[in-house]
């Protein structure tokens, strides 16, 4: 029998019982048919995972009882921040899934002049919510027992004026060096631009604001491809990849 592995909102610990919210609920009872007495691991982004047991599934809420605590995944020794270009349709959401997976410690969406969307303050609160869903459901698939931190959108100036949290790295096709000769840190931000690249000044605003021009060799890839790519070349350098 296979066991599902759930992320829960709620407190967890041994001999606790936790009564699953109603989406979560409807998920395990009408579309996974667990059953009462069935195994699952639950986890809430503390850094463990839980096992429990199924004690009610009905159509009005799915109970379980935590059993033990378990060592979840190690998170990656590198601490990774996606500063991704916001793009149209699911690109952005591919983008988050994919570097959530690979071990993503941060994502941060930007505008830039060439970015396809922008959010307007009315849609923000449904967007980040929308993200949440996709880093809940790349832990849940991938194993990992803390979710990457998710931060509201800024634009491409106010981040290059921010504090930054490590190297900062942005990809420019036929720059010189590749992202797998640079030295690296122990933090790493990299910046991806929209389909359309940067304008020219802005890639003058981020040389002077300290941020290195890097490729990732000699295809110029997708906005959406881009970071995942990079985020897998940055854990072979310094990451859990070489473990």
């Amino acid at each position: 029998m296979r066991i599902h592995r759930i992320h829960t909102y709620e407190d967890l610990a041994p001999d606790y019982r936790v009564v699953l919210d109603a989406a979560c609920s409807h998920y395990l009872v009408r579309v996974l048919r667990v059953v009462v007495g069935q195994p699952l691991v639950l986890f809430n982004g503390d850094g463990f995972d839980y096992a429990a047991s199924v004690e009610k599934a009905s159509k009005s809420g799915l109970e379980a009882l935590v059993t033990a605590r378990l060592p979840a995944t190690p998170e990656s020794p590198l601490r990774t921040t996606l500063v991704q270009s916001l793009a149209r349709g699911e690109r952005t959401d591919f983008a988050l899934q994919k570097a959530t997976e690979l071990g993503l410690t941060a994502f941060q969406p930007v505008e830039a002049a060439r970015t396809e969307v922008r959010l307007k303050p009315d849609k923000l609160d449904a967007r980040l919510a929308h993200w949440q869903k996709v880093m809940i459901s790349a832990c849940e698939q991938c194993g990992r027992a803390r979710l990457p931190e998710l931060r509201p959108p800024i634009d491409l100036a106010s981040w290059a004026g921010s504090e930054p949290d490590g190297i900062r790295l942005v990809l420019v096709p036929g720059s010189h060096p590749a992202l797998a000769s640079t030295e690296l840190a122990d933090a790493v931000e990299v910046l991806v631009g929209p389909e359309g690249g940067f304008e020219e000044q802005e890639l003058e605003l981020l040389q002077r604001s300290g941020v290195k021009a890097v490729s990732l060799g000699p295809r110029i890839l997708r906005t959406e491809t881009a970071g995942p790519a990079a985020l897998a070349i940055l854990q072979s350098l310094a990451g859990d990849f070489r473990l």
